[in-house]
């Protein structure tokens, strides 16, 4: 059986998808089930545990009987007064600590791409503080290392609909984001892989002002860009990081981070932003009729 954390988020449920049309035993850990499908629910394959990952009395014996642990577990925004070391670390902790003691002979996590070299970013910090625990647990494991998701690049279609798409530093950076089903696939491939870390982005590679470009391509629109400079940038983050706490400036630094560095990672996948942006924009379109 394969458990999988985290099942309702963007990724979560292309795992969750992925692993049910594989005909695998899975059970999810979950807060709710509203964002469950009633098809989700009434598969015979599927276990629902309702639980707080941040409570790990509420864990005991979750992991009875599992073989594979997936986490997706993490916030990008944090929210419910919890921080990314009481979700991306301790949540992820106590999930590895009844694994640990369930015999569960595989735990595969997602992280971020460059993740160990962000360390002094929150989110990083708080991720990578787990893959080192998790290195050291004594079960098998794989760490995936995604470099940014479709539904990240959706931020900048979003801008683009509302007539300008602002950018940190000159918008020339690359990355290949990748789709949740391509990752999915590779999440739940990785089960029965032996590799311990995999870096991965989608099949096409862009700078920040190539994606900026493509959603106003899509929305056909004009094209309206504005870059901040990194100086800026980093000189009212330093005031943030003085001034707030990283519920505040947590999920601008890691942007800022991602915006203004090389994130190419090997590709994988076969699905097209451009045709995720035309998804979006046909569910724009609907919604206006």
């Amino acid at each position: 059986m394969v458990l999988l954390a985290g099942a309702t988020g963007y990724l979560g449920q292309y795992i969750l998808k992925e692993l049910l049309e594989d005909s695998r035993d899975t059970k999810i850990v979950v807060r709710n089930t509203n964002k469950l499908s009633e098809a989700d629910l009434q598969n015979k394959k599927l276990t629902v545990a309702k639980a707080e990952l941040t409570q790990a009395a509420a864990l005991k014996g979750v992991c009875t009987g599992v073989d594979t642990v997936i986490s997706t577990v993490g916030i990008t925004r944090q929210k419910d007064g919890l921080s990314y070391m009481d979700v991306d670390f301790q949540a992820n902790m106590n999930l590895l600590k009844e694994a640990q003691a369930s015999g569960v002979r595989k735990f595969v996590y997602v992280s971020v791409f460059r993740g160990n070299e962000f360390r002094d970013i929150k989110i990083c910090a708080a991720k990578e503080l787990f893959v080192d625990a998790l290195k050291t647990s004594g079960l098998d494991y794989t760490i995936m290392r995604p470099n940014g998701y479709f539904s990240d690049m959706g931020e900048f279609f979003d801008m683009a609909k509302r007539g300008r798409v602002y950018l940190f530093g000159n918008g020339q950076c690359h990355i290949n984001p990748i789709h949740g089903a391509d990752l999915a696939k590779a999440c739940v491939a990785a089960i029965s892989s032996n590799e311990k870390e995999l870096s991965l982005g989608g099949p096409d590679v862009y700078t920040f002002n190539d994606i900026a470009r493509l959603a106003f391509s899509v929305l056909g629109k004009k094209e309206k860009i504005a870059h901040i400079p990194r100086w800026l940038c980093w000189g009212i983050l330093g005031l943030l990081r003085t001034f707030s706490s990283s519920k505040v400036y947590g999920p601008l630094e890691f942007l800022m981070t991602v915006l203004t560095n090389e994130m190419v990672a090997p590709k994988y996948g076969n699905h097209s932003l451009k045709d995720y942006f035309e998804e979006l924009n046909a569910g724009k379109e609907n919604e206006q009729a």
